[in-house]
């Protein structure tokens, strides 16, 4: 969120990708709530500039990806224009399928190196705050 928040790319996510993280966290997080993690994406909305991703739902049935369940994430990028899909999950988002639509998928160490490269003092100060946090 740190990185986010400075304006070096524009963070865009959508209500299915929120249900999926919390959905996740919960299962290896028990100790943390739906509510706290509820409040989390609450912040992430509306700390972050038109972050939110809405139409996207008709492109998903004309995409091909190794899970299906993963189409959401092309459909949303498609409709907000991203470059990139920042995600840990790359064997699921195949290069020649992504490449049609202008997208590349990036582990997310691969693009915060991109970041830094981009702007060196920006990311340190972004890391400052997050250690702080």
């Amino acid at each position: 969120m740190n990185l986010a928040i400075t304006d070096l790319f524009r963070a865009k996510w959508t209500d299915e990708i929120h249900d999926e993280w919390i959905r996740n966290v919960l299962m290896n997080r028990p100790d943390l709530t739906k509510d706290r993690l509820q409040r989390t994406r609450a912040l992430m909305n509306s700390h972050v500039r038109d972050c939110l991703v809405i139409g996207y739902q008709g492109l998903i049935p004309s995409l091909t990806l190794p899970d299906i369940n993963d189409r959401h994430v092309l459909a949303a990028a498609i409709r907000a224009g991203a470059d990139v899909i920042v995600t840990y999950n790359l064997k699921d988002f195949p290069v020649a399928t992504l490449e049609q639509y202008g997208i590349e998928a990036q582990h997310p160490d691969e693009f915060i190196t991109h970041l830094i490269d981009l702007a060196p003092p920006v990311i340190c100060e972004a890391a400052k705050r997050q250690r702080m946090s």
